[in-house]
């Protein structure tokens, strides 16, 4: 499988690969913005794709990669499970909180709890 475009609830969706490259760098997170600009509201990267760096905060990888993100107006959605990297990090934990709180980047345990997302941003007219 490669990386896929879909429209989940009317929204288009850049569904990545699992089996794709890891996500490493901030140039790694401009091509996946590359490869969804214009096409794709929402990059949904599953948690396996990103470099287990991303989740040590002190790297400042994750912030890097998320301000990308930001800069370009594209939502990144970070699907699966991250449960023992919240454990160890109680500054993890107030991150991914807070970004669930907003509309730009989102920690979702599954692609159901994506789609629940999806629903609810469609609805509000996409908020």
């Amino acid at each position: 499988m490669t990386d896929v475009l879909q429209e989940r609830h009317g929204i288009q969706v850049l569904m990545c690969d699992p089996a794709g490259p890891t996500v490493v760098t901030e140039q790694d997170a401009l091509d996946l913005i590359g490869s969804a600009l214009f096409a794709a509201e929402i990059v949904a990267v599953p948690v396996n794709r990103l470099d287990e760096k991303f989740f040590s905060l002190g790297t400042r990888i994750a912030g890097e990669i998320m301000q990308k993100f930001v800069n370009y107006r594209m939502r990144l959605a970070v699907v699966g499970d991250i449960s023992r990297h919240m454990e160890a990090s109680s500054a993890l934990r107030a991150l991914v909180h807070e970004s669930n709180a907003s509309s730009h980047i989102w920690f979702l345990p599954d692609v159901e709890a994506l789609d629940a997302r999806l629903e609810v941003m469609s609805a509000k007219g996409r908020g």
